[in-house]
């Protein structure tokens, strides 16, 4: 995943351990989509379906390499009709802490993606 690596997972007799990423947007990135789902199962919440998955045409074209599956810090809204739109904020670096703080969601594209243009239909995940 992008941002969000290294990662380390491991499991003490007693204890489980998180390793995130130096970047803080990776670490974000890292800790909202493997250690807060982690923590649910451990936590015998795994039973409850919670979702923030919606589906919103993009306001832009948005550039990606294949290979890794990209969680891109955007903001979405919703439209006259009722559709959600959402637009990639600028600055995608791991280090680029303005992104989190401007974004209500992240456009997940899968690791197979080459990019996608302007008013196709992606995956949006809203923050809670």
């Amino acid at each position: 995943m992008k941002p969000g690596k290294p990662f380390a997972f491991g499991k003490r007799p007693n204890s489980y351990f998180f390793g995130l990423p130096g970047n803080p947007v990776s670490a974000i990135v890292t800790f909202m989509q493997l250690v807060c789902p982690a923590l649910n199962y451990l936590s015998a919440q795994a039973k409850i379906k919670k979702t923030n998955k919606l589906s919103a045409i993009t306001t832009t074209a948005i550039k990606k390499r294949p290979g890794r599956t990209d969680f891109q810090r955007a903001i979405a809204t919703i439209d006259n009709n009722g559709v959600y739109t959402v637009s990639a904020l600028p600055y995608q670096g791991s280090g680029v802490l303005t992104s989190m703080s401007k974004a209500n969601c992240f456009i997940i594209l899968p690791a197979d993606c080459a990019g996608v243009a302007k008013g196709a239909q992606v995956d949006i995940e809203m923050f809670k």
